[in-house]
């Protein structure tokens, strides 16, 4: 009797791994298929915007082989960055295309946002495959959001010749969360214990107010907003440090739609360009999300405090004249 049994045994760990080798191409899809999906489209897009010239504005610089290259790159830097410290790459893709590539700041300002409505996408959905957000505050967050980013376009309009002043006050506004983040990455006296798990305390009527606020933002600065939702998910609503990449990102989503389409509308986009960007965002988008547990929270609160001190200084020193990269 024993020895009829136990050659079952092997039969059944034989049964799970080939049952585990068919479902590896379903994990693979449901991860990635999206992406690829996306891929697809802004290829199409960058393709038929080259072949026919159909950029929104006047004066753009050429995109060569070279230039193509380059802003593919460019987007994968940023993807890389969005997908791991939850923000839409635009400090990244936004000065290197005006400052190294000669597109205008209104018109990199609209490309960039073009481009991060790709990467939020993208990383959003690869951190909502890994379990990195919470689908309550996102929704929260990206529903009021829309509203502020209507009010900051309508208040663009207006405030326009302000923008450096504008840029500014960001500035000042992002030095505290610059210097606390790198003050408790580093380990110094005093610094917050960080908070882990798999949801977030909800706060729905702070959400409100916090996502009008980032969408009026975005209407108005251009910028995706992750800058400014990671350390204030953080600090002001106690989020868990890994929770606030894909919450960022999946919040920026709607926010970008809509920004980035009322810029395409205004004819602030150069499409070539900004498809190219998006290419290299969807892909860095998803090695972000997938290395981002590979990190402490410690070390991740460095990386963004080192990053959201760069951001501060150069606006800051924008309003003054003084361009950094």
């Amino acid at each position: 009797m024993e020895s009829t049994s136990s050659p079952a045994k092997p039969a059944a760990p034989s049964g799970a791994v080939s049952a585990a080798g068919i479902g590896q191409k379903p994990d693979f899809w449901k991860q990635y298929g999206p992406s690829l999906v996306l891929l697809v489209i802004v290829g199409a897009v960058a393709a038929w915007a080259l072949a026919t010239d159909a950029q929104a504005g006047e004066g753009l610089p050429p995109i060569g082989v070279s230039q193509g290259i380059a802003l593919v790159l460019i987007g994968l830097a940023a993807g890389l960055l969005g997908g791991l410290i939850g923000t839409g790459g635009c400090s990244v893709m936004l000065p290197s295309i005006h400052f190294w590539m000669g597109y205008s700041a209104p018109i990199a300002v609209g490309t960039t946002l073009f481009a991060v409505i790709f990467t939020a996408i993208s990383g959003g959905y690869a951190h909502l495959v890994r379990r990195n957000l919470d689908k309550r505050a996102t929704l929260w967050l990206g529903g009021f959001g829309i509203v502020g980013v209507l009010v900051g376009s309508w208040l663009f309009t207006k405030l326009s010749s302000q923008t450096a002043l504008l840029g500014l006050i960001l500035g000042l506004a992002f030095l505290w969360p610059a210097v606390r983040m790198i003050w408790e990455g580093v380990g110094l006296p005093g610094g917050k214990v960080v908070k882990e798990g798999t949801t977030m305390t909800p706060h729905t009527k702070g959400w409100a107010v916090f996502g009008t606020a980032i969408g009026v933002l975005t209407g108005v600065v251009g910028l995706g907003g992750g800058y400014a939702l990671v350390p204030g998910l953080i600090y002001l609503f106690g989020a868990p440090v890994y929770l606030t990449m894909g919450t960022s990102l999946a919040t920026m989503i709607p926010l970008a739609i809509v920004g980035g389409g009322i810029k395409l509308a205004g004819g602030y986009v150069a499409i070539a360009a900004g498809s190219l960007l998006a290419g290299g965002t969807i892909v860095g988008a998803q090695i972000g999300a997938a290395v981002i547990k590979r990190f402490k929270p410690t070390t991740l609160k460095l990386i963004f405090g080192v990053y959201f001190l760069y951001v501060s200084v150069k606006f800051i020193t924008a309003y003054f004249g003084v361009k950094i990269w």
